[in-house]
């Protein structure tokens, strides 16, 4: 046959792609790595004026001290250490007479929770903690029966704890996780920050989430990176693998180069198919001709 008319080797055009192939490989993480070089954070600590013993200091990896005595909302003595070694937690301290903000901050993490496909009592489990000593169980009882029916999935009575507590177990759980707040005799109100935290199923505060308004896209990653990936789905893995917490804005930001690393891979994968139906058809095509 004549050499002009010759169809290229369908083994050499392998080599030569798979060449290509794991140069581009090589190539994908310094090009992502050129794009996230030198991005900032904004400060860690921003308190309002005047404020001087009211905010939150990140606490991450603490341990919550498992031993501490409440009570829950039917009045039965607990140790917070009761509620561990199951599950994720998200852990929120309010007062339940606050007139204002602490049912800001239940009325959003009811309604993210109400967005997303975990349960509570199935996948995680929820501690509201009462930093005002002088509640009561049945102050907690009706607080949680108002959250309860908002949120209207079965079985989350077993899992949505109401506590109060003495002073004393109060102070070890808010100097723990960071939280600190400011009574005024004169309004009989508290000062406080708002912000509710993801711990680990051995109680160690793996996340911070600030104000009255949660992601629920933040808290589903938040609750599978505390589960050590014990919940959630292969599609969720990838999401983690993509996206970075950030303890300074309490949010899930995109890491550029993981991004561009999966982009190309997925253009890689897809080249690589459409390359061997090409050859294959060369080949195909060549035998018959050859015939």
């Amino acid at each position: 046959m004549d050499e002009r008319f010759a169809v290229p080797d369908a083994t050499n055009n392998s080599n030569r792609i798979l060449t290509i192939i794991a140069a581009l490989l090589m190539l994908a993480p310094a090009f992502g790595q050129g794009m996230t070089k030198g991005m900032m954070s904004p400060p860690a600590n921003v308190r309002p004026p005047g404020l001087k013993n009211v905010g939150i200091e990140q606490h991450l990896d603490q341990q919550i001290p498992p031993d501490l005595n409440f009570r829950d909302e039917s009045g039965k003595p607990v140790r917070l250490g009761d509620y561990f070694g199951k599950k994720p937690m998200i852990l929120n301290l309010v007062y339940y007479n606050c007139p204002m903000l602490c049912g800001e901050v239940l009325s959003g993490l009811e309604s993210a929770l109400r967005v997303l496909k975990f349960e509570v009592g199935k996948e995680f489990e929820v501690l509201t903690v009462s930093f005002d000593p002088r509640e009561t169980p049945d102050m907690a009882t009706k607080k949680k029966a108002e959250f309860l029916k908002r949120y209207g999935r079965p079985g989350a009575a077993e899992g949505w704890h109401f506590l109060t507590g003495p002073q004393e177990s109060i102070d070890a759980l808010t100097k723990a996780a960071g939280f600190q707040y400011q009574y005024d005799p004169k309004t009989g109100q508290f000062a406080h920050a708002t912000a509710i935290m993801v711990l680990t199923p051995d109680g160690k505060i793996a996340q911070y989430y600030y104000g009255v308004e949660y992601a629920p896209k933040d808290l589903r990653l938040g609750l599978i990176q505390a589960s050590e990936n014990k919940i959630g789905t292969l599609a969720d893995q990838v999401l983690l693998y993509c996206y970075h917490y950030d303890p300074t804005t309490g949010k899930y930001g995109a890491i550029i180069s993981r991004v561009l690393q999966l982009s190309a891979l997925a253009t890689i994968l897809a080249l690589g198919i459409f390359m061997t139906a090409l050859i294959r058809f060369g080949s195909g095509h060549n035998g018959r001709v050859a015939r």
